[in-house]
């Protein structure tokens, strides 16, 4: 006989707006399971998703998201506390929000200030920075019309990935360690980003392109207020599943970490989106059937 799915959907709260957390929801809305009029068979539950932003004003991107059924923004709403026994998230605002799922997905933060004039140049700090590296090395190879040379500024593994995604685009890398004092736009009226840097003690780097590839670190200060192991580096510890060590939060994105590295250094927001997505509707299917009376689920099962 047909299964009918409870009749409450899975709500499923994400924590932050940025990438990780926009690619989550195109996965939810690609697959037809937020849309509360959709046919869902017992093994295709209903989700609702509200989204938590610290921000005030919203991505265009994420305000189409946003007109998907079963899909709401609440904007200026930072995340302060989780209680992890009552399922709630409560907001500086003094909000709270219920959930059967809960995902962070808050980000990092750069661990200095930034560079003076660092907005003119090119920036890597999460594998989803290739693409647009990418795109801005083949404008400046057309405009140049030969292999053009870099300066990349940063330590650590940031650095090394930017480093051989430079080198894979036919770029003559050259890897500076000492932070400079700003970063020189490129001459005025031209399409190129910035070509130079200065340094505190005047001196100078000229090339075709920078790219700054400075340390960054997770935004997990949330996920402690809800008992969540943490790993050395500050970020959510997550398994392959992106769950975290508390029943029903995961985590993605930069505010995540596996395997010693920031998880935004590790796996694309899309590549990571869709590998959790689908643990969430594993978790609700087990969460539905677990809700059917014995006959039904023995009827799920089969």
């Amino acid at each position: 006989m047909p299964i009918t799915p409870p009749a409450n959907p899975i709500h499923l709260v994400i924590v932050g707006a940025g990438p990780a957390a926009q690619s989550l929801i195109r996965q939810f809305t690609l697959r037809g399971l937020t849309a509360p009029d959709a046919p869902h068979g017992v093994k295709e539950p209903v989700f609702t998703i509200t989204i938590l932003s610290n921000r005030d004003d919203c991505p265009e991107a994420l305000l189409s998201l946003a007109a998907t059924p079963g899909v709401s923004i609440r904007f200026g709403q930072a995340a302060t506390f989780i209680d992890a026994e009552a399922r709630t998230v409560t907001t500086a605002e003094g909000l709270d929000f219920t959930y059967d799922q809960l995902v962070i997905a808050t980000g990092s933060a750069p661990v200095l200030p930034p560079v003076r004039g660092a907005s003119s140049g090119l920036s890597y700090s999460t594998i989803d920075d290739a693409e647009q590296i990418g795109t801005a090395v083949t404008d400046i190879v057309k405009q140049l019309g030969r292999r053009p040379l870099g300066i990349l500024v940063g330590t650590g593994p940031a650095a090394g990935q930017a480093e051989a995604v430079l080198r894979t685009r036919g770029v003559r890398p050259i890897r500076t360690t000492l932070r400079p004092a700003a970063v020189m736009p490129s001459v005025a009226g031209s399409a190129l980003p910035a070509t130079g840097i200065v340094f505190d003690d005047g001196s100078t780097m000229n090339a075709d392109l920078v790219v700054l590839a400075e340390e960054r670190i997770p935004r997990g200060s949330l996920a402690g207020t809800a008992g969540v192991q943490t790993a050395p580096d500050g970020g959510i510890r997550v398994g392959r599943d992106f769950a975290t060590s508390v029943p029903g939060i995961w985590a993605i994105g930069d505010a995540a970490s596996r395997d010693g590295l920031r998880l935004g250094l590790v796996l694309s927001s899309e590549a990571a989106a869709a590998s959790c997505a689908t643990r969430l509707v594993d978790d609700a299917r087990i969460r539905i059937v677990g809700e059917m009376l014995p006959e039904q689920a023995v009827d799920a099962a089969a």
